[in-house]
Order: structure tokens, then sequence, then C-alpha cells
């Protein structure tokens, strides 16, 4: 009967570990609205540093704000490969 609660006990163990753990490590993606957000905000995108956040920043005053988020391809050194690394948190709201 013993060898039975500690096999259990394992089970139930092993069970959180599999099923809480990773939802506890997962880490909250923050959405970025490129028609708000500061220079040091957008240096957040992969690929994307302060030099070109800066260009994001200056054409949406030059131009008015992003009509969708694929918009950011407008800016000079931005492309499809930045645009397609950062698509899942990017927003134009």
């Amino acid at each position: 009967m013993r060898k039975y609660q500690k096999i259990l006990v394992l089970f139930i163990a092993a069970l959180f570990l599999v099923s809480v753990v990773p939802m506890a490590l997962a880490e909250e993606v923050e959405k970025i609205n490129i028609n708000t957000a500061s220079v040091e905000q957008l240096a957040k995108l992969k690929g994307v540093g302060t030099e070109f956040a800066q260009r994001v920043v200056e054409y949406r005053e030059t131009n008015g704000p992003f009509a969708k988020a694929e918009d950011i391809t407008k800016v000079k050194g931005i492309g499809s490969k930045t645009y397609e690394a950062n698509k899942d948190i990017i927003t134009v709201e």
C-alpha cells in the first residue's frame, strides 16, 4: 500500500510540474502600438534599434498614423523580415 502512495504522490508532482510550471514561466508579451510608442518602446522590437525606432517616429509624424501593422515596412530600413519577426506584438489600435 505504501508503495502505491509514493507512486501516486510522484505522479501528482510530475503532473503539477508538466502543467503548472510552464504557465508560471511563460512571459506575457507586451504589445507595442507603432502609432503611439516611444523610441525606447519601438527599440524593443526584434531587429529594430534606436536608429530605426527613430525613423518609425519620424515617419509617423510626417505621414500620420499607420493604418495597419504591415505599414511599418514603409519605413526605410524596416523590411518584411523585421515585420514577420514582430507581427505578433505590433499593433496599431
